[in-house]
């Protein structure tokens, strides 16, 4: 029998180095952040990403446990993405981190 492999904190960072790393991971965030909850609405509202990489965000963000995905069974189905706990504090984050960046190029200081 294989033993179940623990992760370790390193891999968890990874796992975040791999979400705030890809633009198509921190627009989904956001997305969700401001509301935006079903995969339709949101493949139309992130210019330029493809369903395949939208689906395979949501799959990821959902496993590092920064999305909730809720499915209602209805004829059609409905699919809806709400952020966790975790998902708000990085969208915090994400936000802070623009409004550094804004303040710098409007400085001029680098």
């Amino acid at each position: 029998m294989k033993a179940k492999k623990i992760p370790s904190a390193a891999s968890e960072y990874r796992q975040l180095e791999d979400v705030v790393g890809c633009k198509w991971s921190v627009s989904v965030l956001q997305a969700v952040g401001q509301g935006i909850s079903r995969p339709g609405a949101l493949e139309r509202h992130i210019a330029g990403i493809s369903t395949k990489v939208l689906s395979e965000r949501l799959r990821k963000l959902t496993h590092y446990g920064l999305l909730d995905k809720r499915v209602y069974a209805e004829v059609p189905p409905r699919t809806e993405y709400a952020l966790t706990a975790y998902g708000q504090k990085l969208v915090r984050i994400i936000s802070q981190i623009r409004s550094l960046d804004d303040a710098i190029r409007n400085t001029g200081e680098r």
